[in-house]
């Protein structure tokens, strides 16, 4: 890297080209990379976003993952740093947000910074300092069932206060109407206060693009992916077509599910509804030592040349709840995603070339299986859903294009209608 650049560090793969996605329609040319690099990259680029796995691990080894990546971004550049979770802002009891935030707030030497997971594109807003999803709030919405991060509270104040020792405070939508003196006036205040983090509401994207201008003299923004849209701004950067150009998209299509949350069971449902050649997985199955990835595999093979193919492991809650009574969450959720990234890595030898990963902790465990190190970011096929380009060891053509979709993300024809944009 040549210039300062925005260094992004996001705690899992799905949110991570969430984030690179919505930093692209903005008109930055970004570059993902799959952990933290070994060495100093060659692309040019606005924006790096680091991709680690941290949002489910213990606090520590996420506060230390998260220290490793600032360390890298510094080194190479990086003028600004942005937190990046999820826009419901799930985490584990104990964070892992807060204790990553105060390491990182430690480690710039900073004392404050903003949070703020709205994304209104995706019906996630924030408001009084209460999440919404949709019209309904966090804790009354499909996100009280999640399997790893269930979300019981939707007062980001007092989630975020939870997990952290600093100060919790909140900028409100009356601040925010004030513009950007106003939210620049706020935070002093709040810092004179002895607050350090400050939940921020925001109902719709000129809220967002609104915050950039006030942010740009943080060291340290934590966000969902929609603050994004107000930041390139910051470095001179306007939206342009060109941000997204991928290499043309060749080889056949499959799609691999491991997400049980509601949007991907109705898509997986529309799917299989208009004839879409699906194949299940069943965790406890594989528990017993039966080999679907070799079934599933062999099955793809003799319907992939016909047309897109799904492989999925998605479930009802009442179905997810009983296997992990059986098997415990943790081995329910390994043997899954373990099953399922050889899966990917399978159709990827076989010469598919398009590839849609449902699911958050499958995309990780699919994109270390195909050996992807570095993503270039392309066209969004959804809200925080983009096409990505990788080069990978494992297809004949050297490379793949592949869509990491959140749970929670996409129309309910979305794997329908992801590979038209391809086209």
């Amino acid at each position: 890297m040549t210039k300062p650049f925005l260094g992004c560090i996001a705690d899992d793969f799905t949110g991570a080209t969430d984030l690179a996605n919505n930093l692209v329609r903005a008109g930055m040319r970004v570059v993902q990379t799959i952990g933290v690099p070994d060495g100093a990259l060659t692309d040019e680029a606005d924006a790096v976003v680091v991709a680690l796995k941290s949002r489910t691990i213990p606090a520590a080894e996420a506060v230390a993952q998260s220290l490793d990546a600032l360390k890298w971004l510094q080194a190479a550049g990086a003028s600004q740093i942005y937190f990046k979770y999820c826009s419901t802002f799930d985490s584990t009891a104990d964070g892992n947000i807060g204790p990553v935030t105060e390491a990182l707030l430690d480690a710039l030497k900073s004392d404050f910074t903003i949070a703020c997971p709205a994304f209104p594109e995706n019906g996630r807003t924030v408001f009084k300092g209460y999440l919404f999803v949709g019209d309904e709030l966090l804790h009354e919405s499909g996100m009280r069932n999640h399997p790893l991060t269930p979300m019981t509270d939707s007062n980001l104040v007092r989630v975020l206060q939870s997990q952290t020792t600093r100060c919790v405070g909140l900028i409100d939508y009356r601040t925010l109407a004030g513009g950007a003196g106003a939210v620049e006036a706020k935070i002093q205040s709040l810092r004179a206060e002895g607050v350090a983090m400050a939940i921020v509401d925001a109902t719709s994207n000129a809220d967002l693009i609104a915050m950039g201008p006030a942010f740009k003299a943080l060291p340290l923004v934590t966000a969902g992916s929609g603050v994004a849209i107000g930041l390139p701004q910051n470095f001179g950067i306007h939206a342009v077509g060109e941000a997204g150009r991928l290499p043309v998209a060749r080889g056949m299509r499959a799609i691999v599910s491991g997400s049980c949350s509601t949007a991907t069971n109705a898509q997986v449902a529309d799917f299989t509804s208009k004839g879409g050649a699906a194949f299940s997985i069943d965790p406890l199955q594989l528990a017993n030592g039966i080999d679907l990835p070799a079934e599933a595999l062999s099955w793809a093979q003799e319907r992939i040349q016909k047309g897109p193919v799904l492989i999925y492991a998605t479930a009802k809650p009442e179905s997810v709840r009983a296997v992990q009574s059986r098997l415990g969450v943790a081995r329910a959720g390994e043997i899954v995603e373990h099953a399922l990234a050889s899966i990917a890595r399978g159709l990827v030898e076989r010469g598919v070339g398009q590839l849609v990963v449902a699911g958050g902790e499958t995309s990780g465990a699919c994109i270390q299986a195909l050996g992807i190190q570095s993503m270039l970011i392309g066209p969004q096929i959804a809200p925080g859903v983009p096409w990505c380009h990788a080069a990978t060891l494992y297809s004949n053509q050297g490379s793949v294009h592949v869509a990491l979709k959140s749970g929670n993300f996409g129309s309910t024809d979305f794997f329908t209608e992801a590979f038209q944009i391809l086209k």
